[in-house]
């Protein structure tokens, strides 16, 4: 089976692809795999990692206030398609796949007017853009949140399977993965992130933490990624404090083997995003969730509200945040090793069983009746 893949802008966009894939080539070793994306996006640094095929489309996305830079975004709208059809051409792919973002609209839409099988998976509760542009296009939505349903009017394409993971993601013990980090075993660990990108406002709460806790804990190490945007920003912040001296204290720009850090975490401070939470649940790994307020229908807030309405996180509102507060809750959870457990079986049941299993049949479903009724047509 030939499968172009496609998606893109951040992490949370392009991991799912790269899971699905790690999902095909598991099932099928003789599959062949490429990737569309953008020359500069985060994904073409992730899937070039994997070795896939990968070919580009210059694109962007639209700007929710006034900007010139609509113009030329309309501009790259319009030769987009023309530009995915070529690549289609050429790699003869079964089937086409998108996971989100600017990116995927042109191949997914280049695909359909083709008449190749094409899907989009959805990992947020409220569909983003490029879903709600490519639902009457595609032949399947699959879907993370079985809410988001509701949001759709196509509701006989979607099937709910869950959030794809990567298949080393979290394989290891705990005790393996600090192993590999040099991470003592009888260390508290802290994880912060604020996504592929990075976030200002996690920052600051990761520098706060680092200072008015972890430095004075000799059992505590924190680890924090500042992203590719503001990975300067977190720097500054860190050296502004005079942690960067401290062994036990750590930013990095991005964390490539997240799985490790994750399986190695004891609480994990981040935002919440569904890919982010899907980890989460799969690590059983309690959390301070600080959601972003800057995506479309404030998703992540929800996304967030429903696991500590479960008693699986912490919520804080980036309004909301200060110093103080994300301090007073990181002594909470370290002091109290009954709650972390609490919190961790909690997130666990967010957990979708059998994902992988769901996704490839789906996937394999569509290529096989395409292909017969293809067979009927001639």
């Amino acid at each position: 089976m030939k499968v172009l893949l496609t998606g893109g802008g951040t992490s949370g966009h392009v991991t799912p692809a790269l899971a699905i894939a790690d999902i095909i080539k598991e099932r099928d070793p003789s599959s062949v795999i490429a990737y569309v994306g953008t020359e500069n996006g985060i994904e073409k640094k992730l899937v070039e990692k994997e070795f896939y095929e990968y070919h580009t489309i210059e694109i962007q996305g639209i700007r929710r206030k006034l900007s010139l830079s609509n113009i030329k975004t309309a501009y790259l709208i319009m030769r987009a398609p023309a530009r995915a059809k070529k690549i289609i051409q050429k790699f003869k792919p079964d089937i086409v796949i998108g996971t989100g973002g600017y990116v995927c609209w042109a191949p997914l839409k280049a695909a359909a007017e083709m008449g190749i099988p094409t899907v989009i998976h959805e990992s947020n509760s409220i569909p983003g853009l490029a879903v709600r542009k490519l639902e009457n296009k595609v032949d399947l939505i699959l879907t993370n949140f079985p809410s988001t349903t509701d949001s759709l009017k196509e509701k006989k394409k979607v099937v709910n399977v869950g959030n794809p993971i990567r298949q080393n993601f979290g394989e290891c013990s705990k005790a393996d993965a600090r192993a590999r980090l040099g991470i003592a075993a009888d260390k508290f660990m802290i994880l912060s992130f604020g996504g592929s990108l990075g976030a200002p406002a996690i920052n600051q709460a990761a520098i706060d933490v680092m200072r008015g806790f972890a430095k004075n804990k000799e059992d505590v190490v924190h680890v924090h990624s500042g992203g590719k945007n503001y990975y300067k920003n977190a720097m500054e912040l860190f050296v502004a404090h005079s942690l960067e001296h401290n062994h036990r204290l750590d930013v990095k720009e991005y964390i490539y083997d997240m799985g490790d850090y994750m399986t190695a975490a004891d609480v994990v401070i981040c935002r919440a995003g569904a890919m982010t939470l899907t980890e989460l649940a799969r690590m059983h790994k309690p959390a301070i969730l600080i959601p972003s307020p800057n995506v479309a229908n404030n998703h992540q807030y929800k996304n967030a509200q429903a696991y500590a309405k479960a008693g699986a996180a912490v919520l804080i509102e980036e309004r909301d945040l200060d110093s103080q507060i994300i301090v007073e809750e990181m002594e909470r959870i370290y002091s109290d090793a009954e709650l972390r457990q609490k919190m961790g079986d909690a997130i666990a049941s967010f957990a979708y069983e059998d994902v992988n299993e769901r996704i490839y049949t789906e996937i394999t479903k569509l290529v096989r009746n395409r292909s017969k009724i293809q067979k009927k047509g001639r």
